[in-house]
């Protein structure tokens, strides 16, 4: 069945034309019909043009087969055996509307089918493995509809992190980024950029994954940027603070928007961590809201963890004036550095179906210690993979591997 591309597919565009019956015929009038027409399925019944109910083939039939059914009811109305209230829709009805209908009236809507009018005279009838046919088709287009739109957004979040590829390989000889969205695109970012003097990075874990996940990058990414302007580089705490606050405005999370009565419209924001580099004191500056930066030493035997602050980025329950600490660091020459976001550690997998955790990362960071960054990402990876064998994906994954 061809359906109109341009514009809403109606009940019409089910109809199938058909004979009917005045409602004084009789029973053995019916009989005939269905008889002679052996692909009649069902029988509207009308009073001048207008339906007034449907008579089903199988149920007819099964009734008239009975004994001394053909001599009582043989010359009686057709109304005898008459479904008084078949569904019956006008012809401009929307497919989304009849099939409401359709399932609000029963499995006899679906078996035994409908009629269709037009200006409130029988056109014809319906049925409902047409309807289900039509409904399959136009859910198939709209899905590959939605996966065309999810792989276009896939291609602007991607170029929206060219830029921070191409600085980081420019400024970092020694570093490894990955970003794996867990669907075709993702709630987590990153961004780096160099300015006079040092650099500034940015690792983020957005509430959500898939296309929600993704909006949240845009909003998150597009508060950094604006703070950066701003503020500067230099102090990643202030800049966490800015972006909180820029998502909870946003999003309406403010005590001004909901939060102070409790009705605020979403409860959306991140986790991060912020990194600035400066080159003239080698020194690393870090601030987080729920994830840390681990750091593996030439000559010890165990990872130090700065965490982050245990209070998330732009929820409803961050208060506005919360205030991050920076954390600055004098990084030894040759230490890897590993900032990862929840995607790692809480994917569940082993023999006994548990996260993977930070002791089997820290044992790879330690294991891999001495090798060049890519190395240890792909040994991260290779075990990460292993473990979760059979076990779907359960978020995002980033991670950010570096030596200064």
């Amino acid at each position: 069945m061809h359906l109109p591309r341009y514009r809403t597919s109606v009940a019409l565009d089910l109809c199938i034309p058909t004979e009917s019956v005045q409602a004084d015929a009789s029973n053995f009038a019916v009989l005939e019909l269905f008889t002679e027409r052996r692909d009649m399925m069902s029988l509207p019944v009308t009073e001048q043009q207008r339906p007034i109910g449907l008579i089903s083939r199988n149920i007819f039939m099964s009734q008239m087969s009975k004994p001394f059914y053909h001599e009582v009811y043989g010359k009686k109305s057709c109304i005898a055996f008459m479904d008084k209230e078949p569904l019956i829709v006008d012809g401009a009805m929307s497919i989304e509307d009849l099939t409401f209908r359709a399932v609000e009236a029963g499995e006899k809507a679906l078996a035994d089918g409908f009629i269709i009018t037009e200006d409130g005279a029988l056109a014809g009838v319906g049925f409902g493995l047409q309807l289900m046919n039509v409904v399959a088709t136009m859910q198939a287009e709209k899905n590959r509809q939605i996966m065309h739109s999810i792989d276009y957004a896939s291609v602007i979040q991607r170029a929206l992190l060219r830029t921070s590829d191409a600085e980081l390989r420019a400024t970092l000889p020694d570093a490894h980024l990955e970003w794996q969205p867990r669907d075709v695109v993702g709630g987590d970012f990153y961004f780096f950029e160099r300015y006079e003097g040092g650099w500034f990075a940015a690792i983020a874990d957005c509430t959500g994954h898939g296309v929600p996940g993704a909006f949240m990058t845009l909003i998150a990414s597009s508060a950094l940027s604006q703070a950066l302007r701003e503020l500067g580089p230099r102090d990643p705490a202030a800049l966490i603070g800015a972006v909180s606050r820029a998502i909870k405005t946003l999003l309406g999370q403010d005590a001004g928007s909901g939060e102070a009565t409790g009705h605020a419209g979403s409860n959306d924001g991140m986790d991060c961590a912020f990194l600035c580099h400066d080159a003239a004191s080698a020194s690393l500056r870090f601030a987080g809201a729920k994830l840390a930066l681990h750091v593996v030493a030439p000559g010890e035997d165990a990872v130090r963890a700065i965490d982050g602050a245990r209070m998330g980025v732009g929820y409803v329950d961050t208060p506005a004036g919360y205030c991050w600490h920076n954390e600055t660091l004098d990084i030894p020459a040759g230490s890897l550095l590993f900032i990862t976001t929840d995607g790692l550690l809480d994917q569940i997998g082993g023999a006994r179906d548990i996260a993977y955790g930070k002791r089997r990362m820290r044992e790879q960071l330690l294991a891999q210690r001495d090798a060049p960054a890519s190395d240890v990402a792909a040994a991260l990876l290779q075990d990460s993979a292993a473990w979760q064998g059979k076990q779907p994906r359960r978020d995002d994954l980033t991670f950010f591997c570096f030596r200064l």
